[in-house]
């Protein structure tokens, strides 16, 4: 009988985070897929760590499907948040289910931060798109998108591409529209920056920012208030 493979969300930050159910999940496990096996193991748990992340060859990909048809139970996990969201854990699910359709994958959801900004930015977020890391390349595709769908968007960002990105959406949408800004959220200097896209740009000038931001852009659509 085949293994499962437990997609386990770990903290954004805050260590405390960690959900029972997903350090016993990790503990229970044979292994643990983990995107850097440094950063995994300050959460403490006792089960072997091995690494599994972006430039992992498809020989990696295949001995992991491997302890999976042998009867093993894998935890997979990211640095920080939930594996497969804008992580190349997507990339290993899908490589297993196209040789293995049958084999079990389950989710033991945690935080994000995507959810975790949303859930304290005060936009009307019922319909959200989200975009991953803001791209280096082909803006100008993106921009029309964001424009077509009128939606509120979030996305990641890098704090020293952070004030270029803001002030290409005032170009594109005018320095009214409301932004969200979080950084370092769970730790402790975590800061929340929110106005217009003029005020939060205006904000964040000048200021040694570290770690990824996640950013929300409000709707282009008339908003109840």
């Amino acid at each position: 009988m085949s293994g499962t493979l437990f997609v386990v969300a770990t903290p954004i930050g805050n260590l405390e985070d960690l959900s029972a159910r997903a350090i016993r999940t990790l503990n229970e496990a044979d292994l643990v897929l983990a995107e850097d096996t440094r950063v995994t193991k300050k959460l403490g748990i006792k089960t072997k760590v091995i690494a599994y992340h972006q430039h992992s060859s498809e020989a990696k990909k295949l001995e992991i499907l491997n302890y999976l048809l042998q009867g093993k139970n894998l935890a997979l996990v990211t640095d920080a948040g939930t594996p497969g969201v804008s992580d190349p854990g997507n990339e290993l699910i899908d490589f297993l289910f196209l040789r293995g359709p049958t084999l079990k994958v389950v989710p033991i959801p945690g935080p994000s931060a995507v959810t975790a900004a949303l859930s304290v930015c005060g936009f009307n977020v019922s319909k959200y798109i989200f975009l991953g890391f803001w791209p280096k390349k082909k803006v100008t595709k993106l921009i029309e998108l964001i424009k077509l769908t009128k939606l509120p968007i979030v996305f990641f960002e890098s704090p020293h591409r952070i004030i270029k990105t803001l002030n290409l959406l005032i170009e594109n949408f005018g320095g009214t529209r409301r932004a969200f800004v979080a950084r370092e959220m769970t730790k402790m200097y975590e800061t929340y920056y929110r106005g217009s896209l003029l005020e939060v740009s205006q904000q964040l000038q000048g200021l040694s920012l570290k770690g990824e931001l996640t950013v929300v852009i409000e709707s282009q659509l008339p908003q109840v208030r």
